[in-house]
């Protein structure tokens, strides 16, 4: 099971770190991917890391704004957004792969989302 946290309420130009943290599973096996879907739009890929963490492969609406990582010895991922906009705003998800891929057929496992909302 994975659990997204760290969403909440932020200025334009602000940062959040969005976490994903693993019950019952490993992830250090897996890719991790982060999504986001914003209201009334399709779900879209933002980010993914691979397992060791040594490759990395954003969405080109992040713009060099954001960074993906991970701690397996924590079985956690995160996503660092800096520079953040109000079309940021999104429930932001994230998921496990057995590849770095952006495609979302791929990512078996899905966390339950967590709310980013950026204020102009």
């Amino acid at each position: 099971q994975l659990q997204a946290s760290g969403g909440g309420l932020v200025q334009a130009g602000g940062s959040l770190r969005l976490s994903c943290a693993a019950s019952g599973r490993t992830i250090s096996i897996y890719t991790m991917g982060w999504f986001r879907q914003a209201p009334g739009k399709e779900r879209e890929f933002v980010a993914a890391i691979d397992s060791s963490g040594r490759s990395t492969y954003y969405g080109d609406v992040i713009e060099g704004r954001f960074t993906a990582s991970r701690d397996n010895s924590k079985n956690t991922a995160y996503l660092q957004m800096n520079s953040l906009k109000p079309e940021d705003t999104a429930v932001y998800y994230c998921a496990a792969s057995w590849k770095l891929t952006r495609s979302q057929s791929a990512y078996a496992y899905w966390g339950q989302g967590t709310l980013v909302t950026v204020s102009s």
